[in-house]
């Protein structure tokens, strides 16, 4: 069963409510997604991604964008001390998370997600479990927050699990995808 916590506030524009709907995970409950309505007038959209009041435990200290291409796959990347918030801001990307505490009873267990700009879905990835994308557009930008303490994790300290891992068992939909290095 989903959990559901609603938060609503009234908009200064318009006087009608704005909705964010938090649920943790069926799989992975420790990871929580997050559904927010985008107000949508004749210019286009706006929406929130983040606001502080929602992420009281919580203390985002950089935020990075990614631009991929078609078939181009990121991950499984994370390390012990990161939170990261992720969505897809402009096409469509399969975002995977992979429980990666050995202690853990959904050790290598893993969710996916469709992340896009239409649903505007996010999801909020705790320490010790791994992310990973695929572009399933033409382009995609994703958006994500970090929050830790202390330095920055950079690429070289973070832990790199290969994309096609037969201990996790993802079956992608795609047989090659554009790689770096990092992630051959």
């Amino acid at each position: 069963m989903v959990k559901k916590l609603k938060f609503l506030k009234k908009s200064s524009q318009n006087k009608t409510l704005v909705n964010m709907i938090i649920y943790s995970d069926k799989k992975l409950r420790e990871v929580k997604y997050f559904k927010i309505n985008a107000f949508n007038d004749f210019r286009g959209q706006i929406w929130t991604f983040w606001e502080k009041k929602y992420f009281k435990n919580i203390k985002f200290n950089l935020d990075k964008f990614t631009l991929s291409k078609k078939n181009v796959l990121r991950g499984f990347h994370g390390d012990r001390k990161s939170w990261k918030l992720v969505t897809c801001v402009k096409g469509e990307m399969l975002n995977v998370i992979v429980d990666f505490r050995p202690n853990s009873k959904n050790y290598l267990k893993f969710s996916s997600f469709r992340l896009n700009d239409k649903n505007k879905i996010s999801v909020l990835i705790p320490p010790m479990f791994l992310n990973s994308w695929l572009c399933l557009s033409k382009e995609a930008l994703s958006a994500y927050k970090w929050s830790f303490k202390g330095k920055y994790v950079d690429a070289k300290d973070q832990i790199s699990v290969k994309w096609n891992n037969p201990k996790i068992n993802y079956k992608w939909p795609i047989k090659k995808p554009i790689l770096s290095k990092r992630d051959k």
